[in-house]
């Protein structure tokens, strides 16, 4: 099974991940495209430009594309785009959104996390916390638009972790 946690910055992502990998025998964690491109020597801005997440994307296609059984996928292709629009609301996203269409039919499951109310990450600590909350609302949006089989997780780690084990069993 090929699995796919998405959600804006700061919501428990890369932690739900790392619980589902010590829980999932035989699965491997294919790190958040930005962490695997800075680790291979790609220079981001210091504030996100379109060009940082386009990056980003297209190396999330080719994850995505390389056809491994068993994985679990910290952030894809469409939180990504969901970010490149919300920075860039100009931006003609068409070929995009379309590419992210076809690369996430490879997805059996999309982990929507959400920000939840109450916030579990107080404001005073997210970073650029009207950006999150943008693409939160954005990838609302966009869920129900890729037509695989999506949960939304809520909840103690514990109770994420049980929601998708549990949909998987």
């Amino acid at each position: 099974m090929r699995i796919a946690i998405v959600g804006a910055h700061r919501v428990g992502k890369t932690t739900l991940a790392e619980e589902l990998l010590v829980n999932l025998p035989g699965y491997t964690l294919n790190a958040e495209p930005y962490y695997q491109l800075e680790a291979s020597g790609y220079e981001f801005s210091e504030i996100p430009t379109d060009e940082d997440f386009i990056e980003q994307f297209n190396y999330s296609v080719k994850q995505i594309a390389k056809n491994e059984s068993n994985v679990i996928f910290d952030r894809c292709v469409i939180d990504i785009l969901a970010y490149l629009h919300v920075i860039d609301p100009g931006r003609n996203i068409q070929l995009l959104f379309e590419t992210a269409q076809t690369v996430i039919a490879g997805i059996d499951l999309l982990v929507f996390v959400p920000i939840e109310e109450p916030d579990l990450i107080p404001g005073h600590q997210t970073d650029l916390p009207k950006l999150r909350g943008r693409v939160n609302d954005l990838l609302y949006e966009w869920i129900g638009d890729f037509g695989i089989e999506t949960i939304e997780v809520s909840g103690t780690l514990s109770n994420r972790r049980d929601q998708v084990l549990a949909k998987i069993s």
